[in-house]
């Protein structure tokens, strides 16, 4: 059973779910070549099943962003598709807690194990659209994390590096993940949300 500690102190318990055998953990965006992005990724059992039913049409998802903070350093992972430094991410997949998520991704992505602490903001991407045409849209949850051990590296090949970085030292990002950064890195106040459409650029 896994613990997470809630921001008000108090522990919710969850089971750590079954390791999905598709896991599509990358959903922030890449050049923009027009209205939404093209790249190619794995997909998720559930979205295919999914996308033989509405084809290739706009698909709303959920995904989560793991912060890991360790005192004045931050876990990063190199995109292998992008070459961008970015949080851990992941998918959600269905009726999983977020959190849940992010302890599965973190150990999947990057070998080390986390406490999912509190949620810091809420953010909707710009669409993407994938090299086979398909299209899709996430609202993501990023949550400030603690690392709590293991060696971070490269797992199942979604990343091409794993590294810490000194708080006041870390590479180029995105505005979206950096936004997602900054907000993670406070450490009072409610999570932040946007009370307007949001216009992103250029990841990486």
């Amino acid at each position: 059973m896994q613990k997470f500690r809630m921001r008000d102190g108090s522990v919710a318990a969850g089971g750590k779910g079954e390791v999905a055998r598709g896991i599509w953990s990358r959903f922030s965006q890449t050049a923009d070549p027009g209205p939404c992005d093209d790249r190619g990724m794995p997909i998720p059992d559930f979205v295919r099943d999914l996308r033989e039913k509405i084809g290739r049409a706009p698909l709303w998802l959920a995904g989560a962003t793991a912060v890991v903070v360790d005192g004045d350093r931050i876990l990063l992972i190199r995109r292998s598709d992008t070459g961008a430094w970015t949080p851990i991410t992941g998918i959600i997949d269905p009726g999983e807690e977020p959190a849940v998520t992010l302890v599965r991704e973190a150990l999947e992505e990057a070998n080390v194990n986390i406490e999912v602490q509190w949620l810091t903001s809420t953010w909707v991407t710009r669409r993407i659209r994938y090299e086979n045409g398909d299209e899709a849209q996430y609202l993501d949850l990023t949550f400030r994390c603690r690392y709590l051990g293991g060696d971070p590296r490269p797992v199942d090949g979604e990343a091409s590096e794993v590294a810490w970085f000194p708080l006041d030292a870390m590479p180029p990002m995105g505005d979206e993940m950096t936004a997602r950064v900054q907000h993670a890195l406070r450490e009072e106040g409610p999570a932040y949300f946007s009370r307007e459409p949001l216009s992103w650029t250029a990841e990486g």
